[in-house]
Formats: structure tokens, sequence, C-alpha cells
């Protein structure tokens, strides 16, 4: 751990922002509305699921996303552009999501990862649709099953930066900004969540 804390968190440069996301930024600031609008539509899918991966919980994970978009308002005249938008919006909610299993854990509460319904929303480790017999189904679920398990008991940055790098598709450095750390404690993160995945999985 004392090696994670004394790495340079990485920063990503104004080349990142594209010219249309720069000037959707802009109007926001200046108070347009259906910018504002606009702005909400294209990450609030974003936003929840990651809220919901992290979380586990769908109300919960609803209530993190109103959070997040009024922080996002709130704090978009100090965005300058060192990274995408949408990196910048992720590392509000991981902040939000870490700040509330904070405030479980300090209440003695566990999240506890809603698996049939995050399977039927989302989909992600459902069956191929020419191998949909009631038994393979049956494995399939009870497989997924185990999979987020797993996922959920894993320690919560290593559950995040699996989760975006493996649901969400961010690259390394994107998910070095959204977690405020450099890209090697990212890469080592990541080694040790697979890890214990792998060995929870193998008993």
């Amino acid at each position: 751990m004392a090696g994670e804390l004394s790495m340079k968190p990485v920063t990503l440069d104004w080349a990142g922002v594209s010219d249309a996301e720069a000037a959707l930024v802009s109007r926001c600031l200046a108070g347009d509305e259906p910018a504002c609008t606009e702005l909400v539509e294209s990450h609030q899918r974003m936003v929840y699921q990651l809220a919901f991966h992290l979380l586990g919980d769908k109300e919960e994970a609803l209530d993190l996303s109103q959070d997040v978009f009024l922080t996002v308002f709130r704090m978009l005249d100090r965005f300058r552009g060192q990274s995408a938008l949408r990196t910048w919006i992720y590392r509000i909610v991981v902040n939000q999501a870490r700040n509330r299993q904070r405030w479980w854990r300090r209440r003695f509460q566990s999240a506890q990862v809603p698996l049939d319904v995050h399977v039927s929303e989302h989909g992600e480790l459902a069956s191929p649709r020419d191998e949909c017999g009631p038994e393979r189904l049956l494995r399939q679920k009870e497989q997924a099953d185990r999979v987020w398990q797993a996922l959920r008991d894993l320690p919560f940055d290593q559950r995040t930066a699996l989760i975006l790098r493996e649901i969400d598709g961010l690259s390394y450095e994107e998910i070095g900004y959204s977690l405020n750390v450099a890209v090697g404690t990212v890469k080592s993160r990541l080694a040790r969540a697979r890890q214990l995945l792998r060995a929870e999985l193998q008993q």
C-alpha cells in the first residue's frame, strides 16, 4: 500500500476533450437549459450503470445518480479539460459511491448485489441465443450469480478498477484518472482483483 500512495496520480491532457464537448460545457456554464439536458441525457445511463455495479442496489444507484449530476453542475466551472468529460464524471461517481460505502460500513450495513435484477436488466452474462435450453439457462444463471457474488466481495477499490476496465471498457489512463491513482496502481489492483476472483470461482 505504501508504494501506491507514493505514486503520482495520472493526469490526462486537453486533447481528450472534443470540440463538441467543450462547446457543450460552455453552453451549460452559460445557463443554456437544453445543453444541460443534453449533458444529463448523454451520461445518465452510464452514471446509473456504474453506480449500480458499485453499490449493487437499484434505489441507491438512482439516488446516487441524482447526487452525481447535482455535483457535476455545481463543479462544472472547475472542469478544465484535463480528461474527457465522461472520465471526469466517472471520477465523481466513484468518489460518491466510495463515500456511501464508508457510510454503510460505519453503521454495520453490507451492500447486497441484487444479481437477479442485474442479470435481467443488463444481461452482460446472459447465455447466447442459440443455447437457451432450460438446463443451460439455469447453469448460466448459477455461474452468473457466483461471478457477481465474488465481484461484490472484492475490496471497493479493486472492484471499481475491474468494473471500469472489464464492463465499462476504460483505458488504464482513464481508470487512473477516475480513481486518482497512477497507472501502475491501476494495473496492480486489476491483477489482485482477477487473482481473487479466480481463487473464489475455483472453490
